[in-house]
């Protein structure tokens, strides 16, 4: 039996303004966003080198999150969550999974909303499973 150690990272509340949504308004005007990342890996040569190049660099996860949400313009926030998880994956190759949460804080609805959130997980399987 393989065992593998994993190390949760978590970012919680990053703070954006962007242009996301399906109502033309919401385009032209922006609104305010909130991300959250759980960023799982196995953090061993990290802790025993005490080193940030042998870790998932949370500033630089961060400015990952920043250029994908402020580049494009999306309809829905559970594309936005997808991407956003997808390019960690891509740029982490010893991430194991990625859990990406958006809140969308600014909704236009008739009713009031604190927010409407999408979240998003992806996850590297075996290949031998």
């Amino acid at each position: 039996m393989k065992i593998t150690h994993l190390t949760k990272l978590s970012v919680k509340g990053v703070k954006f303004f962007a242009f996301h949504g399906v109502k033309p308004s919401e385009k032209e005007i922006g609104g305010k966003y909130e991300v959250d990342l759980e960023l799982y890996y196995d953090a061993t040569n990290a802790i025993i080198n005490d080193g940030v190049k042998y870790a998932v660099n949370y500033e630089d996860a961060i400015d990952t999150v920043s250029d994908i949400i402020s580049e494009e313009s999306y309809n829905l926030i559970e594309t936005l969550a997808s991407e956003i998880a997808n390019m960690l994956m891509e740029k982490y190759d010893h991430l194991q999974k990625s859990t990406v949460k958006i809140r969308k804080m600014s909704v236009p609805l008739r009713n009031f909303t604190e927010y409407v959130e999408a979240e998003h997980t992806i996850e590297r399987t075996s290949q031998y499973e």
